[in-house]
């Protein structure tokens, strides 16, 4: 007889390990949260088709960069666009042939756990790692995400030098806040420049709006 209830799918462990520390509600202050800033190099914009080249990120707590605890991954795959090499930098020998998007992708959950990831463009990284899971048969990433595009838009409204409808580049966000850019293009590198502007960012929040999450998440917006 056909049962009326479907099975519930079963997940890795990984997976079920990752899903189990967003049992814990997230604190209410920027302080009291922990933060991964991240970046991914990929092969191209096409978020079907592209794929991930390398993942770097780093960890930011109490308003500081945990320096000793960097994550970066090289990807080993036989899609290359040799046209983003002027981009990214990284040439098909650079790819460490031990490290697969899969393998990579699964680092990548146990070193963020329940963090709030940050990127610039964030939601074109989170679609790429997406993506990694969905042909690993699962679901979406479940942190929550913060632009620091809209969150540097948004911080300086009040200024007259902002537009408020501009999409602000890496390098143009770093330019205005004073930001170092020597090592732009590398994952790792993206995600320490990236790590950098959203100190200053929350910086100036926490000094408006009294250290809130919320209030990033409204920003966010």
């Amino acid at each position: 007889m056909f049962s009326l209830f479907k099975k519930k799918k079963e997940y890795p462990e990984f997976w079920m390990d990752y899903e189990k520390k967003f049992k814990d509600k997230t604190p209410e202050t920027i302080d009291e949260n922990s933060f991964v800033v991240f970046d991914t190099e990929t092969t191209g914009l096409d978020i079907k088709n592209d794929r991930i080249l390398s993942i770097g990120a780093l960890k930011v707590q109490h308003k500081s960069i945990e320096v000793s605890d960097v994550f970066e991954r090289y990807i080993n795959q036989s899609t290359f666009n040799p046209e983003t090499v002027a981009i990214h930098g990284i040439i098909k020998n650079d790819l460490n042939p031990d490290t697969t998007e899969e393998a990579a992708v699964i680092e990548f959950l146990s070193y963020i756990s329940n963090s709030v990831l940050v990127a610039h463009h964030v939601t074109f990284d989170v679609a790429m790692i997406n993506k990694v899971l969905y042909r690993m048969g699962l679901p979406k990433l479940k942190n929550k995400t913060l632009d620091t595009m809209l969150l540097y838009r948004a911080s300086r409204i009040n200024s007259n030098l902002i537009d408020k409808e501009r999409n602000y580049s890496l390098d143009e966000v770093a330019e205005n806040l004073n930001i170092s850019v020597k090592d732009r293009h590398t994952s790792a590198g993206d995600a320490y420049i990236t790590a950098i502007a959203f100190l200053k960012i929350i910086s100036r929040v926490s000094k408006q709006r009294n250290g809130r999450l919320k209030d990033l998440f409204r920003l966010n917006r």
